[in-house]
């Protein structure tokens, strides 16, 4: 009997819970010293994960008894231009190398991706090994992250501002509290359940602090969350509602002057950090960070808020799909003036075409239709495009780690 024959695809369960560390272990290449580093030992790891393995839907391929590939599926909601959307979020990937070739993974995506059409998880959500290769299953780039450099005399001068800043442990609720208010406000922000809070800290050291701003009338608008070693200021994550906020935290950063000689962390693409600075000439590195794929387009349009206009708006448009049949085909999407989306499969011609990583990076605004269409990922009319161009948001998606 050949090896192919012996295996079996099924869900991972507690049962499994040791190997399916273990092969996390070997495909990320986390060894027993960088555990030691990190203060975790392995029992405590494997008892960490078993959250996962309760809550997410995790699958995989075994040989007999032996687990040799698997993806998990975290349940997590994200905010899209102000509406609230299921997310599948696709992390521990991996599959020995023995196995490898055998196009197990591409099955296991095909089943997971059924799997969150079932959850009604209309987009999905990756942090990327090897962006090719999820591009060749469907998903596309949506956001952008900039890891920066502060020496100290380059930090911010103190402003004025009326509120003021606490310091707080990190796992309490008011950190908690702090970021559902800034979520529920930011596109592409995720809103963490006790799953997403938990990845969170996972690899953190018990070095790491949070210190909160409110407002004058006492609401949370921001906080950093960070640790000093060595004399440098690591910053694992700030969010901010407003500009006071933002300053305010940099006060806060900025008090550290003689305990620091320099501040390192990452921001995002809408946020112009070395222009706001007197001495911009800090260092900026810009990569890639977050995927996405649509899931099912119907489902995900029927959500999605466009913009309203005066007139009703329709697209026929041929879409490509390289793993799943649902997205496959003609469809026709209409826009009524009020903003709402309809997409419907037809049996209409239409010489245009989109593929679903180009439609997901337009939909949530990392990229424009008008610039799709320039580099040859949108093949439409002039007209078509401006319809879509009014019809769709324009906003830089906020990313923070969560895996």
């Amino acid at each position: 009997m050949s090896r192919r024959k012996q295996l079996k695809m099924k869900k991972v369960g507690l049962e499994h819970l040791e190997q399916y560390n273990q092969l996390l272990r070997y495909v990320f290449q986390v060894t027993d010293r960088e555990l030691h580093q990190s203060g975790w030992e392995e029992d405590e790891i494997i008892r960490a994960k078993s959250p996962v393995l309760e809550q997410a839907d995790v699958l995989g391929w075994f040989d007999g008894d032996k687990l040799i590939s698997q993806v998990a599926v975290y349940p997590f909601k994200v905010r899209i231009f102000d509406r609230t959307f299921e997310m599948g979020g696709l992390t521990g990937v991996g599959t020995y190398p023995e196995y490898s070739a055998q196009g197990l993974m591409h099955k296991l995506l095909c089943k997971t991706l059924e799997n969150m059409r079932k959850r009604k998880q209309s987009i999905s959500f990756l942090f990327p090994y090897s962006i090719p290769y999820y591009r060749r299953k469907g998903w596309e780039i949506i956001s952008d992250v900039i890891t920066f450099e502060i020496n100290d005399y380059q930090l911010p001068k103190n402003k004025r501002v009326t509120g003021e800043i606490e310091r707080v442990t990190v796992d309490s609720d008011q950190v908690k509290a702090a970021y559902e208010r800034f979520a529920m406000q930011t596109h592409g922000a995720m809103l963490r359940n006790e799953l997403a809070w938990n990845e969170y800290w996972l690899w953190d050291t018990d070095d790491i602090m949070a210190a909160i701003y409110y407002n004058e009338e006492g609401q949370p608008d921001g906080y950093v969350l960070y640790w000093i070693s060595d004399e440098v200021f690591h910053i694992k994550d700030m969010i901010f509602i407003n500009e006071e906020a933002r300053s305010g935290l940099w006060n806060f950063i900025s008090a550290h002057f003689s305990m620091i000689s320099k501040v390192v962390g990452n921001i995002h693409t809408d946020e112009p950090l070395a222009f706001l600075l007197e001495d911009a000439d800090i260092k900026e590195t810009i990569s890639p960070y977050f995927m996405a794929r649509i899931v099912d387009l119907e489902m995900f349009v029927a959500e999605y808020p466009f913009k309203p206009d005066t007139a009703d708006r329709e697209w026929t448009f041929t879409l490509e799909d390289p793993m799943l049949s649902w997205n496959q085909g003609t469809f026709t999407l209409r826009i009524t003036a009020a903003g709402k989306g309809e997409v419907v499969r037809t049996t209409e011609k239409s010489a245009d075409k989109i593929d679903i990583q180009s439609m997901t990076t337009m939909l949530l605004g990392y990229k424009r239709p008008d610039y799709l269409q320039k580099i040859g990922r949108i093949s439409c009319s002039a007209e078509t495009v401006d319809m879509l161009e009014d019809a769709i948001e324009q906003q830089t998606p906020y990313f923070s780690d969560y895996f």
